[in-house]
């Protein structure tokens, strides 16, 4: 929201008797006067502010400016991925196929059957978010936040999650880890005696074997 002030009714404007080519306004806007002169010749306008107006009142009319936020980016998604929201919004079906969306905020997101095909998701926040069904086969995952999240009936083949959090009650039951690399993810003993149960093949980024990084017997 831009902050503008209307001054224009305000001035008078005055022409030198020896340099007719310039022409002088004087504005009086309280607390200050700004006064302009503009040379007809080149064009150029220049102005200055008369010696009455203190610093404290400059830095109160600019700062007060910046208190008109757009409550539309209230919530916006931390990350690179443009304007868009992707906080506490339903997103579910949504294309994020193959973007780069490093260190992007889906706190407590809707994202059933979102498509994160192939997608950089380094830092991703998914805190909390509803993941079901969701497409994330080889995706970046590493150090991406799984806390509190369903993963349920998602799938994860191939999928690199090096050092994701899994914290909590989140739950892959249902999903397809066929590839996915678990290196370093805090596990409840539960959910990795389930994973172990579906454990199968390589990563291919990695090379490592999904049943050695889930740490099965």
């Amino acid at each position: 929201m831009a902050l503008s002030l209307n001054i224009l009714s305000l001035c008078s404007t005055s022409s030198s008797t020896s340099k007719p080519h310039i022409r002088t306004s004087t504005c009086h806007l309280a607390p200050f006067t700004l006064t302009f002169k503009q040379q007809q010749s080149s064009q150029k306008l220049t102005f200055s502010l008369a010696e009455s107006v203190s610093g404290a009142t400059l830095a109160a009319l600019i700062s007060a400016s910046l208190f008109f936020v757009d409550p539309a980016l209230a919530f916006k998604g931390g990350g690179p991925y443009g304007q868009e929201v992707t906080r506490g919004q339903d997103l579910s079906g949504k294309d994020f196929s193959g973007k780069t969306l490093i260190k992007q905020d889906f706190k407590t997101s809707i994202l059933r059957q979102a498509n994160f095909k192939g997608a950089k998701l380094l830092g991703a926040s998914f805190f909390d978010a509803d993941l079901t069904g969701a497409d994330l086969s080889d995706a970046d995952l590493r150090s991406a936040d799984f806390s509190l999240a369903n993963v349920t009936k998602a799938n994860l083949s191939n999928a690199n999650l090096e050092g994701a959090l899994a914290t909590g009650n989140t739950s892959f039951k249902g999903s397809n880890i066929t590839g996915a690399d678990f290196t370093d993810v805090p596990l409840r003993d539960d959910q990795r005696e389930y994973l172990c149960k579906v454990a199968d093949g390589v990563n291919p980024t990695t090379g490592n074997a999904t049943r050695d990084t889930l740490l099965c017997n």
